[in-house]
C-alpha cells in the first residue's frame, strides 16, 4: 500500500493548458516557501496543481497539504479556515470526557498523536458553562483526572492544557478508570453539570488488564453515550459490546497515523448527541439545511415561529410558522457560503419556552474535480481518482503524458464514475495528469496532478536482525535493484521516541540502540531513488526481557 505526498502550486486558469516543467518547478518552490502566507492572505481565481508521489514517510504532510488543496479550490478569495466553511458548533451543550490510555503499553509517539487528535476533534466547539465542557481521565495503574470539566473554558487555554498533558505510564487498568469516570461525570467537584448530555470518548490501543464490561454498562445505563476509537489491536466483539449502540456509529478502528481521517465523522456524531436538546442544523448544502429542535409543544398546545436572515443583512429576515407537532423544518433557496442567524420561537398559551437561536453557514457551491488523487502506483500503472461526482457533469477527460515532454494520451470516462487506471506506462517516470470535467452546459473545469511510477524491483530484501548486547540490535538487509541513492531506516519503539537513520547506498546494516527489554519494535528499511522513494520493507522485532538476558550470547534473529 503506497502513501502519498501532495504539494500545491497555483496557476492562472487561462494559463493552465500551457504548463511547462520549468514553470511548474518555479511555481512549486514559490508555494512551498509561501504556504503560511497563503493560508492567511486572500487568493485569486486559481488553477490547482498537486504533486503526488509515493512515499510512506510523507503521509502526514500529504494529508495536510491535500486539505490545503481542497480549501483553495472551494474558497479562493476568502479568509476561511483550511477545511472551508464549517457548520457552527455553537449552541451545543454537553460534558465531554476523554478516557486517555496513558499506560506503558502506548508509545510516546502514539500518545502525542492521540493528543493532536483530541485537540483537532474539539477545536471548533464553543466552551463555557452553557456550552461544551471537557475533561481528561488517564488510564494507568491508578486513574487520574488531568483537569476538571469547568477549568478551561476557552479554546486557547484548553489547547495548551491538552498539549501539556504528560503520559503517566503504569498498567492499563481501564476498568478502574471507567469506574472513576462514572463518579466524575456526575460530580460537582469535577465541574460536571446536571441535565446536560454526557459523552465519553475512549481512545485505546485495545488492551486492558482488568474487566471493562460492568463499569462500562453502568455508565451507559446512566445515560452516557460511549464512543470508542481503537488504534487497531482490540477485540471487535469486546469493543462493539462496550460502545453505545449501534457500534457502526460509535466504534472506530484506525491506525494512529490515520486518526485525522475520522475526526470530522466522530465530531459530527458527538454533535448529534450534544445538540439534541438545542436548535441545530443538519444536512447542510450550498443552498439548504434542515433545522431540528427538541419536542417542546404539541398540536394542541401551540405552534413554532422560525425567523432566519443572513447575519450581514438582517433586514432580509424571513419568517415561517409550523404546528407544535413538528420538530424539524427544511430551509431552501439559500445563498452559498453565507452565515444565517436562525431563531426558533415556541408560541404557547400553556407554558413559556424561551427562544432558541443558532448560526448556520451554508457550503460553497460544488465544482468538480475539487481534488485529484494518485494511488496504487506501480512500475507500469497508477490509479487516478477525483471528487466530487456531480449530476451536472456529462464526462471526464483524463490527459496524461511524461515530464518533460510534449506527448500526451487521452482517456474519457463517463460522468457517473470517479476513477480509472492509467496503464502501459514507463517505470521510474514522472507523469502530468489532468482531469477535466465536461459539464452539460458546455463549461469545463480542470485539475492536474503530478504522478510518479515506481522503479522496477524498488524494494529491499531479507531484512534480518542480530543481537549485539542488551538493548541493542544490528539490522541488515540485501540491496535493492536499480540506482539506489541511499537507504532510510526507521525504528518505531514501543517505548521511547522513534528514530530515522539515513545511510549511503554501499551500507546495508545499522546498529539500533535504546530498545527496551520486553518490548516489540517496528523496523522499516526503504531505498531512496532520484525521483521517489522505493517500497519499504518492515518487520517487528521483540527484545527479550532483562531476566532472560543472563548468560547472554550473540545469536542470529530470524
Amino acid at each position: 500500500m503506497h502513501q502519498r505526498i501532495s504539494l500545491l502550486a497555483l496557476f492562472s486558469t487561462a494559463d493552465a493548458p500551457h504548463f511547462g516543467s520549468r514553470r511548474f518547478l518555479q511555481a512549486l518552490r514559490f508555494v512551498v516557501a509561501s504556504a503560511p502566507a497563503l493560508l492567511q492572505g486572500k487568493g485569486s481565481r486559481a488553477f490547482g496543481f498537486k504533486v503526488v508521489c509515493p512515499g510512506p514517510d510523507f503521509a502526514m504532510l500529504a494529508k495536510a497539504v491535500l486539505s490545503l488543496g481542497l480549501w483553495l479550490q472551494f474558497a479562493a478569495g476568502q479568509n476561511t479556515p483550511e477545511r472551508g466553511p464549517q457548520p457552527s458548533t455553537s449552541n451545543s451543550e454537553g460534558d465531554l470526557l476523554f478516557l486517555l490510555d496513558s499506560s506503558g503499553s502506548v508509545s510516546y509517539y502514539e500518545f502525542s498523536r492521540v493528543k493532536e487528535f483530541m485537540w483537532d476533534l474539539v477545536q471548533p466547539f464553543t466552551f463555557g458553562p452553557r456550552d461544551v465542557q471537557t475533561s481528561i481521565i488517564h488510564i494507568s495503574t491508578t486513574p487520574t483526572m488531568e483537569f476538571p470539566f469547568d477549568r478551561y473554558l476557552s479554546s486557547g487555554t484548553l489547547q495548551k492544557a491538552i498539549r501539556d498533558t504528560q503520559q503517566l505510564m503504569g498498567d492499563t487498568n481501564t476498568g478502574k478508570a471507567l469506574s472513576y469516570a462514572k463518579e466524575k461525570f456526575f460530580s460537582d467537584e469535577a465541574g460536571a453539570r446536571p441535565d446536560v448530555p454526557k459523552v465519553l470518548v475512549w481512545v485505546t490501543d485495545g488492551f486492558s488488564t482488568d474487566d471493562i464490561s460492568e463499569p462500562m454498562q453502568l455508565l451507559k445505563d446512566m445515560g452516557v453515550t460511549v464512543f470508542i476509537v481503537s488504534t487497531g489491536r482490540g477485540s471487535y466483539l469486546e469493543l462493539s459490546a462496550a460502545a453505545s449502540q449501534p457500534p457502526e456509529k460509535h466504534l472506530y478502528f484506525v491506525d494512529v497515523d490515520d486518526l485525522p481521517i475520522i475526526t470530522k465523522e466522530l465530531r459530527d456524531a458527538i454533535l448529534d448527541v450534544i445538540q439534541a436538546n438545542r436548535l441545530h442544523a443538519v444536512d447542510i448544502t450550498s443552498s439548504s439545511f434542515r433545522l431540528m429542535w427538541p419536542k417542546l409543544l404539541s398540536q394542541e398546545t401551540g405552534y413554532y415561529t422560525l425567523e432566519y436572515a443572513p447575519i450581514d443583512d438582517l433586514a432580509r429576515k424571513r419568517t415561517k410558522q409550523v404546528s407544535g407537532a413538528h420538530t424539524s423544518l427544511m430551509l431552501s433557496n439559500l445563498a452559498p457560503e453565507t452565515t444565517y442567524e436562525v431563531a426558533l420561537i415556541p408560541e404557547s398559551n400553556v407554558h413559556y419556552f424561551p427562544p432558541q437561536t443558532t448560526r448556520v453557514t451554508t457550503l460553497a457551491e460544488e465544482t468538480s474535480p475539487a481534488q485529484v488523487l494518485i494511488s496504487e502506483s506501480g512500475p507500469h500503472s497508477f490509479h487516478v481518482s477525483w471528487a466530487p461526482t456531480l449530476d451536472s457533469v456529462t464526462s471526464y477527460q483524463i490527459l496524461y503524458g511524461p515530464l518533460p515532454g510534449n506527448s500526451a494520451k487521452l482517456l474519457e470516462v463517463d460522468g457517473e464514475h470517479n476513477s480509472t487506471v492509467v496503464e502501459n506506462l514507463a517505470p521510474n517516470t514522472t507523469y502530468l495528469v489532468t482531469v477535466t470535467a465536461v459539464y452539460k452546459s458546455g463549461k469545463e473545469k480542470s485539475l492536474s496532478a503530478k504522478a510518479c511510477t515506481q522503479e522496477e524491483g524498488s524494494k529491499v530484501r531479507h531484512l534480518r536482525f542480530e543481537d549485539m548486547g542488551p538493548n541493542t540490535l544490528k539490522a541488515s538487509w540485501d540491496s535493492a535493484d536499480g540506482k539506489v541513492l541511499g537507504y532510510r531506516v526507521r525504528c518505531r519503539r514501543q517505548t521511547g521516541p522513534s528514530s530515522v537513520i539515513s545511510v549511503s547506498p554501499q551500507i546495508h546494516s545499522v546498529i539500533l540502540t535504546d530498545l527496551a527489554s520486553g518490548t516489540t519494535n517496528k523496523v522499516c528499511v526503504k531505498p531512496m531513488y532520484k525521483n521517489q522513494p522505493g517500497k519499504r520493507l518492515c518487520r517487528m522485532v521483540h527484545m527479550q526481557p532483562a531476566t532472560e538476558a543472563q548468560g547472554y550470547k550473540h545469536r542470529q534473529r530470524a
